[in-house]
């Protein structure tokens, strides 16, 4: 599943480069006519820009405006977030393509050096704290500092038409100190397990947090385990699964990987309660039907496109790599 997403966001990012690209002519004059672009601005791209879709949230909520600029990117948020409170975070577990990423990363280190590093329990919860300060800082800033006001300035400014293009040159145009942080973060993430998601990802931060209220659990059944600890091995969030009935934590994604390594039958589900189990393909048709329903909806709304007009990005790309934050 996370894997057709991350080579169908493979093919989008090079349909956007292309887009981008027939825009991007500094040389040109503003005056300049230009062809149609040859491809079609892929919506997807907005799901990189969680930020700016959370304020969009905060807008919709509070006032009723749905972002015209990004709005595929608040679909993806607000998707994401009716997940994680109805399904675990299954975002993180069945979704997200930089999850997908780093999990193969890890895994690509075990294969190398025959195991992962695991770090001290005491420097494991300080490093993780990190992402959750990250993630108090931004509910801080758009949450209490922002009015609606302002967050509808910012939306329809310059710089937030054109945020995905700034992504983009983000990678395309990568800096010297951007590449040594990327290339440390690729190390870290071989030695030890989903470094990025477990300790820096605000927006899993979020989403785990919410996922402590979900109904479904991973459960274990005391007289069906045979305390083999193949569920523990096994678990990419690192959590002691065979000593809990239920797995409460917000580190766990509601991957199934520790039910699917579990040799015991009916020892580890994924369920309400120890009466109420859902079964494994069931759990990952519900994933795959609220995400792709929530953007089927969108795309009948017409909230899925952005309503940014060709005159604009030709004005705007140009300047994309000058233009600063407001």
């Amino acid at each position: 599943m996370q894997w057709s997403i991350v080579f169908f966001i493979i093919y989008a990012g090079y349909i956007f480069y292309v887009f981008v690209a027939h825009f991007d002519g500094n040389a040109l004059p503003q005056e300049s006519p230009l062809s149609s672009p040859p491809v079609t601005r892929p919506p997807s791209v907005d799901g990189f820009l969680p930020i700016g879709s959370f304020m969009a949230l905060k807008l919709w909520i509070t006032t009723g405006i749905f972002d015209r600029i990004h709005p595929s990117g608040l679909v993806i948020f607000a998707a994401a977030l009716v997940m994680a409170l109805l399904l675990k975070k299954g975002f993180c577990g069945w979704i997200c393509p930089v999850g997908a990423l780093s999990d193969a990363t890890w895994k690509i280190g075990k294969k190398l050096f025959h195991t992962n590093y695991r770090i001290h329990p005491y420097v494991d919860y300080s490093l993780r704290s990190l992402k959750y300060l990250l993630m108090i800082f931004f509910l801080y800033i758009v949450l209490l500092k922002m009015s609606p006001y302002e967050i509808m300035q910012f939306l329809e400014g310059d710089y937030y038409k054109i945020a995905d293009v700034k992504m983009l040159y983000f990678f395309t145009r990568m800096s010297s100190a951007t590449f040594i942080t990327l290339l440390a973060l690729v190390f870290f993430s071989i030695v030890s397990k989903n470094v990025w998601c477990r300790y820096l990802c605000p927006y899993g931060a979020l989403l785990g947090l919410i996922s402590m209220c979900s109904p479904l659990k991973i459960t274990r059944n005391e007289d069906a385990c045979i305390n083999c600890g193949q569920c523990t091995r096994n678990c990419p969030s690192l959590l002691p699964v065979e000593e809990k009935i239920r797995v409460y934590s917000p580190e766990c994604t509601g991957c199934l990987t520790c039910v699917s390594h579990c040799p015991a039958k009916g020892a580890l589900d994924i369920a309400v309660s120890r009466r109420m189990i859902v079964q494994p393909i069931l759990f990952a048709l519900l994933i795959i039907g609220l995400f792709f329903g929530s953007v089927g909806v969108a795309k009948l709304a017409g909230t899925w496109h952005s309503s940014v007009p060709y005159g604009e990005y030709q004005r705007i790309i140009p300047l994309a790599s000058i233009l600063d934050h407001p």
